[in-house]
């Protein structure tokens, strides 16, 4: 499927992976709608990218929240007249924690509800809302593809650490649904395929004190470096374009497997 003229609906575009996203298909011709909670960085995204973007405020986690902003974008892409071919959901936050802390105390449950309610319900919420305009687009040929949706897991999905147990448990459901996602969008033309990044540089991993970064960087093989933005888009940039991806979650890790201690 070709990028150019095509609009592409990224949540947590604002920042991190999801920047790296806007940029790169902003700059292969696409049209891209920014979801994401800070107004500040949204809005200086669209200042700095000018043409084809568009900034909607939404606090993902909250349901009224997504669809205001999902009927907002919907009403620009039918100004800019070019449809959705994909979402790619990238919003999402770490909040680490045991289920039971050292003085024997369990964990809040408003803890795990936060990491679930933006890392899984989120993601579904927001292709849940995209899907009814992605299905009543032309299909291009010549497959009859009408466009595809990249979620965000992670390696916390194969060997997630301690303290990892709500992230974990959202990302590898992530990673699971993607087949599901697949068979269930084959008819209509749409593909589903989900990125399990490693260590990446991004917001979540730069408020990492320097005795874990040391750490982790012990266990890379190659590139003995952490994964950089624009590694993510182009990945995605790929899956966009290459159709026979289709129901599968990529590792994008650079050989690296977390071990349970640091």
């Amino acid at each position: 499927m070709h990028i150019k003229d095509r609009t592409f609906v990224i949540s947590g575009g604002a920042s991190g992976l999801g920047l790296a996203t806007v940029r790169d298909l902003h700059s292969h011709g696409g049209y891209v709608a920014i979801l994401d909670l800070n107004v500040d960085n949204g809005n200086s995204v669209v200042e700095e990218l000018g043409d084809r973007t568009a900034f909607f405020e939404v606090d993902i986690s909250s349901p009224p929240s997504t669809a205001t902003a999902v009927a907002s974008l919907v009403k620009w892409i039918q100004k800019t007249g070019k449809p959705i071919a994909g979402v790619i959901p990238a919003a999402g936050v770490g909040f680490p924690g045991k289920l039971i802390d050292r003085h024997n105390e369990p964990i809040p449950l408003e803890n795990l509800e936060l990491v679930l309610n933006i890392n899984l319900r989120g993601v579904l919420d927001l292709i849940r809302l995209c899907l009814p305009h992605m299905t009543i687009t032309t299909p291009t040929q010549p497959d009859g593809e009408r466009g595809v949706i990249i979620m965000v897991s992670s390696s916390a999905a194969y060997d997630g650490q301690p303290g990892q147990l709500a992230y974990s448990a959202s990302k590898g459901a992530v990673r699971s649904m993607t087949l599901v996602l697949a068979r269930d969008l084959a008819q209509h033309g749409i593909r589903a395929v989900s990125i399990a990044p490693s260590y990446f540089e991004s917001g979540m991993t730069a408020a990492m004190s320097g005795k874990v970064r040391k750490s982790l960087e012990g266990v890379f093989e190659f590139p003995k470096r952490p994964g950089h933005g624009s590694d993510f888009a182009r990945l995605v940039r790929h899956i966009v374009e290459n159709p026979m991806l289709n129901g599968e979650c990529i590792r994008l890790d650079g050989a690296t497997r977390m071990p349970s201690r640091l």
